[in-house]
This record gives structure tokens, sequence and C-alpha cells, in this order.
């Protein structure tokens, strides 16, 4: 069989009788280029250039970046001061629904045998808190209330009166809670701050606009009497038709009682107290020099 029969030697063949590719005879493909259409040359391009007749967009001075035609413009009409006074300052509160809740402790990424705050919420990747966005914590709102049925200790800065009802109904109980801007960082980052070797520090209070929702029974606060909690709660839950669990007689019981100091950031580390990341310790001061802390 000779070489020209099969596939290959034809293309042997074609490539023998090509010229040698030389810089004279390089060409590119056809269609490959398109001469440029050529504007303003009279009948060879057009006498307008694409740009139609007449006007601002004709003769190439076109407005400032804004320009609304000669009407008063949107930043005008807007006042400086009322409802959009400081907006870039007030504080967000991402919500955290009931159903997302829920669904965090059906896949085990929360522990609701423990008390949840921040810290939990944060690590199991339930919500993103991001301080410098002007994030103060989140707001859990009842969306999903009917499907919630976990007994925890939750522990939030903002809640919907369904959603506090929601919680107690299942024999859970909820706690609204500030968090300055140090203590909150401290608290959603926690591993950071204790490579440091710093002493915990004091969770500052609320300021004058915040006073009253975080000691107000009604809304849970956590600087609220807690013989007004209580009645609080018997009325919520005669408002809602629901019998209010007694959590005395839950075995659970320890848990659910467990609520933070006001000046205190994690569950369980008073302020002051040092966490030992290289050596697995904590240590803890003596009682004077912690009672000085407190009362400094």
């Amino acid at each position: 069989m000779s070489a020209s029969s099969t596939v290959g030697g034809k293309t042997l063949d074609v490539v023998k009788n090509l010229p040698r590719i030389t810089l004279a005879n390089l060409r590119p493909n056809p269609g490959a280029r398109q001469n440029a259409k050529r504007r303003g040359r009279g009948m060879h391009g057009g006498n307008r250039s694409g740009r139609g007749h007449k006007g601002e967009r004709q003769r190439g001075n076109r407005p400032r970046l804004g320009f609304e035609g000669g009407q008063t413009p949107f930043y005008l009409i807007i006042p400086k001061y009322g409802y959009n006074e400081g907006h870039s300052r007030r504080p967000q509160y991402p919500p955290l629904s009931l159903r997302r809740l829920q669904y965090l402790i059906d896949v085990g990424r929360v522990d609701p045998s423990q008390p949840i705050d921040l810290t939990q919420l944060v690590n199991s990747r339930g919500i993103t808190i991001q301080p410098l966005k002007r994030d103060y914590g989140v707001h859990l709102v009842d969306e999903g209330a009917d499907i919630f049925c976990a007994k925890v200790n939750l522990e939030v800065q903002l809640a919907s009166e369904a959603a506090i009802a929601a919680v107690e109904r299942n024999g859970g109980v909820i706690t609204t809670s500030y968090y300055d801007p140090r203590s909150l960082q401290i608290l959603i980052k926690p591993v950071p701050f204790f490579m440091t070797g710093q002493p915990l520090p004091k969770r500052m209070f609320p300021g004058e606009d915040l006073l009253l929702y975080y000691t107000d029974a009604n809304n849970r606060g956590y600087l609220a009497d807690l013989e007004k909690i209580e009645a609080a709660r018997k009325a919520l839950a005669f408002k809602y038709g629901y019998t209010l669990p007694n959590i005395s007689l839950e075995t659970a019981c320890k848990m659910l009682a467990e609520r933070k100091d006001p000046r205190q950031i994690f569950f369980g580390l008073a302020p002051g107290w040092v966490v030992n990341m290289a050596e697995k310790k904590i240590l803890k001061p003596t009682d004077k020099d912690l009672l000085e802390y407190y009362n400094s």
C-alpha cells in the first residue's frame, strides 16, 4: 500500500506541495479583518458621523455627570436633616429567623444543650456580623415560629414579641442584651483576642437611646428586674393562649437559668479572667482583685 493512499499520506503530499512560510506570504485568514469606517469624510463616510442632527450630543459637549437637564437635582431635593440624618451611623441588626435557628439546631451546627449567644451563632456560620458595617448584633424575627420546637437559652440583641412567645412556648428562655463595639468584636472572634493574653474587659452599658429597651421586661432586657420578667412571661402566655412550662421542673433547669452578668461577655468567664491558649488554662484573679475590678 502506497503512502499516498492513506489519510496521513495525503496530508504529507499536500504539505510538500505548499510554499514555505515567510514574512512575505503571511496573510490573515479571509474575513478576519474588516476595514474601519471612516466617519466625517463627506460622501465617503457621511457628514453626521452617526451622531444625528444638531444638539449637544451631536456637537460633543456632553453635560457633566449628575446633570438632570436643568431641573433641581436629586441631591438637592433630599433634606439635610430629619429622616436621613445620621443614616450612615445607625446601628444595624441583621435578622435571624426562627426557621433558620431551627435548621442550625437540626443539622447539629448549634448545640441547644448550651446557652446560645453570638459566639455560637457566628461559629456555626448561621449569621454574619460585621462591626465595621455598624452591625451591633442580631434581630430575632418570628418567621418560622410555627415550626420552631427547640428548648433553648437564647441571647440576642433585639427580638419581636411573636419570636419571644415562640421561644417561651417551648419552655425556653430568651434575653436581649447589648454589646459595645469592642465587646462585640471579642464575642464574635474570641480566639484572636485570647491569643493576646489580655484579661477580659468589662462590657459597657447601653446609651440613653437603648437604655429603655434593655430595662423593659416586655423585651426581656438583661437589665430588667427578674420578677417583672416573670410577670411579663405569664402575660405573654395569656395573650397568645399557651401554657407556660415550669422551668424549675426541667432537667436542663441549670442551663436555662444561666444568665450573664451585665458586665460579662462570655458565659462562664468573668471580666478580669485571662484565657491562656498556649497552656490551655483559665487564670482567675483573686476575689479581692475581682471585686476591685468590678467596682472600678
